[in-house]
């Protein structure tokens, strides 16, 4: 590359880092400063509109849970919302929290009066119930003349499509009436038999028309028919401290990964520095292009991918050190690294890529909007490391960088006998599963349930109260929880301000009637809180288990396609059953975490999980990518065993710096941050740890036993 070319890349990619840097300032500066060009932050950051519904009649459980679960989907569609909340409150009401919204008026005419839905035959006969129906999308296609329709297509339950096309067949030419609440709000003409278990509602005036059929439609799906009861503005769970003391821990975690790649890599720490602002400054600025919802899970979230896109870079620069250490030219090692820590960077990128996937098809809440988050991490962290890296290397190089001192030779490592120790490693890490189930069992015996769980899947109380003058966030986390969790005994509280009013929002575990008038004596006594102005809901769980099993469904789900992935890309099922093994060990050994801990169970839980599965299984297919370019004629157990320990002592540096670098990041969340992100970030480093740890001494392990003992070919004695 001539110089005056890699001048002006360079100068091209110096534009890119300063404009992505910038606007990703203005970004979160706004998002502090709840301005235009901010973020769209969660309940807990920013608070937004509560709406309690009355469901009418008498619902049994089953239907309300059904409502519950149903509602959610809706409205996050509606809104384009994956942190909405919806819960029971009592028996017969649902709330619901939409987040990052000031205008309840405004979302009560998007999302319409929720009722009950019929399709009837032309004699009054109910066909169709809206619970019969799955999906109603407006559409527009193309008539037999060639002009647009608008349409509301719409997909039936299995039991239902058969009922629907036994009637279609039997009455074509007929009408139809969709009736709403008893009026008529569509009444399309049969034109033929519709036996696919979908239908296509046509003669709708224009889109806007067919989008209201259809939101009708959806909203007439649920089980039991709702009223508005009340709607009123809240304000966020959290300050704005939590959200200025991440993006400062961010700050500082950035800075010394920075400092730290530069001291460790010189000019190739220079490149992976310069790598990182670019990719930090894209990551903010897609998250606001694809207006996705900024959290505290979300948050921690980018912090530590932040820790992980370092990964690439140090796979990189490990590769062109190893290739200076065999006595290659500087150009030659640079071309030669990168192509050979492509295949450890595509395969573990799109191996979580296809888990990130999964996630956002299958998943509901929480788990899609970190998905989300998680799929943009990965493109962004490819194409830095891939693109930028590398020209920035090929930059340097043309510029004069050319002496193997600023970039450094791989000495020669002794190798580390890791396999012959995998018994000593297993019992570790059974040890250390067990005892944490074993714990689980002693809490639930003795009344404290096996896991912390906080009052997103168990439920509580929630106690409404007007303090008689308007106290800040940080006022409320100072001086009203502790003395609310005297009373409870338990620090699991969320608060909410009400807006334009002095009431607060205080949700607890579920209180007995005696702790009720504890906590009203107690609040009068303090703050001098008129006990006329306290009431008190039970509230249900807001993650359902509905949520919870489509959760499981789709992690479950998702790790099936990381295997068969890993299963087509090495040619061998156990690689990939290895990987997935020391996977399941990262969780287990997290899960048994937080119940020795007693750390609470909340969303952020979930979020916890599947970072760590991400982060585990990016580890393990580094060590089996070497695995597999070492493996070329290993006639015996013994060149096998040598080969695998060889492997892992290669990639030792990987392993150890990208831990650090992750580990920093997610240390100066726990330092610095509030303490919903402490309790975030505790259970990740020990996952960090554990990742770190299995990747080293269990993954090569296991696949050397699954070698030597499973399967055709096996190497044995």
């Amino acid at each position: 590359m001539k110089k005056s070319r890699a001048v002006l890349i360079l100068l091209v990619i110096i534009a890119v880092l300063v404009l992505s840097s910038v606007f990703g300032v203005f970004i979160m500066r706004d998002t502090i400063n709840d301005e235009d060009l901010g973020l769209t932050l969660g309940l807990d950051l920013a608070g937004g509109v509560s709406i309690t519904y009355q469901a009418e009649g008498d619902p049994s459980s089953e239907d309300m849970a059904d409502t519950v679960f149903k509602l959610q989907q809706r409205i996050s569609d509606e809104t384009n919302s994956t942190e909405v909340s919806v819960y029971q409150v009592g028996s017969d009401r649902i709330a619901v929290e939409i987040p990052g919204v000031t205008d309840a008026n405004a979302i009560l005419e998007q999302l319409g009066e929720p009722g009950t839905l019929e399709i009837q035959d032309s004699d009054g006969n109910v066909i169709i119930t809206g619970t019969d129906i799955t999906s109603a999308e407006a559409a527009t296609t193309k008539n037999d003349t060639g002009n647009t329709q608008y349409v509301v297509n719409l997909t039936f339950t299995d039991e239902a499509a058969e009922t629907f096309g036994d009637f279609t067949t039997d009455h074509v030419g007929d009408s139809m009436p969709i009736y709403y609440d008893g009026e008529i709000i569509s009444n399309p003409t049969i034109e033929s038999a519709i036996t696919g278990g979908k239908c296509m509602i046509e003669g709708m005036e224009d889109y806007e028309a067919a989008e209201t059929l259809a939101s009708y439609i959806r909203i007439g799906s649920l089980s039991v028919t709702l009223t508005e009861l009340q709607s009123e503005v809240v304000g966020a769970q959290l300050g704005g401290k939590a959200l200025s003391t991440s993006i400062m821990a961010a700050g500082l975690g950035l800075a010394i990964i920075i400092i730290f790649m530069i001291a460790v890599y010189w000019v190739p720490g220079i490149v992976a520095s310069m790598a990182l602002v670019i990719y930090t400054g894209l990551v903010i600025c897609a998250m606001y292009l694809f207006d996705i919802t900024l959290t505290l899970p979300g948050i921690a979230g980018v912090i530590l991918s932040i820790g992980m896109a370092v990964d690439a870079n140090v796979i990189i620069f490990a590769r062109i050190r190893e290739e200076l250490g065999a006595d290659k030219a500087v150009k030659t090692a640079i071309d030669i690294g990168f192509r050979k820590a492509r295949s450890a960077i595509v395969d573990g990128n799109i191996t979580t890529f296809i888990a990130a996937v999964v996630l956002i098809v299958m998943g509901v809440g929480t788990v899609k909007g970190f998905a989300y988050t998680l799929a943009i991490g990965i493109v962004l962290s490819m194409f830095t490391a891939m693109v930028i890296s590398l020209w920035l290397m090929r930059i340097f190089y043309a510029l004069g960088c050319r002496d193997v001192k600023w970039y450094g030779r791989k000495k020669e490592r002794s190798v580390i006998r890791f396999v012959s120790k995998r018994g000593i490693f297993i019992a570790i890490s059974l040890v250390l599963i067990v005892g944490g189930w074993v714990v689980m069992g002693v809490n639930s015996s003795q009344g404290n349930g096996a896991l912390a769980y906080s009052l997103e899947f168990v439920g509580g109380t929630s106690t409404q109260a007007d303090f008689g003058e308007d106290y800040t966030v940080e006022q409320i986390e100072s001086d009203i929880i502790p003395v609310v969790a005297e009373v409870t005994g338990d620090n699991d509280i969320t608060t909410q301000k009400v807006q334009d009013s002095t009431e607060i929002i205080i949700k607890t575990r579920e209180l007995s009637l005696d702790e009720r008038q504890e906590l009203a004596d107690t609040l009068n006594e303090n703050f001098g809180v008129d006990e006329d102005t306290i009431s008190y809901e039970v509230i249900s769980s807001t993650v359902s288990s509905e949520m919870r099993a489509s959760t499981i469904q789709a992690v479950i789900v998702a790790i099936i396609c990381m295997l068969i992935y890993i299963w087509i890309r090495f040619k061998d099922l156990r690689f990939g059953t290895a990987a997935v093994l020391a996977l399941v060990h990262d969780v287990l050994v997290v899960l048994a975490f937080y119940a020795v801990a007693r750390v609470s169970v909340s969303t952020t839980f979930i979020a916890c999980m599947l970072t760590i599965v991400g982060y585990s299984i990016n580890a393990t297919i580094v060590i089996f990518d070497r695995i597999r370019e070492n493996f070329h004629s290993i006639k015996t157990k013994e060149s096998l065993e040598e080969m695998v320990d060889k492997s892992i002592t290669q990639t030792l540096t990987r392993s150890i710096y990208t831990s650090f670098t992750t580990f920093v990041m997610t240390f100066t969340m726990f330092i610095l941050g509030v303490a919903s992100i402490r309790l975030f970030a505790l259970p990740l480093m020990v996952g960090i740890i554990c990742g770190a740890y299995s990747s080293v001494c269990i993954t090569g392990a296991l696949w050397f036993i699954f070698r030597t003992k499973v399967g055709k070919n096996a190497i044995r004695e």
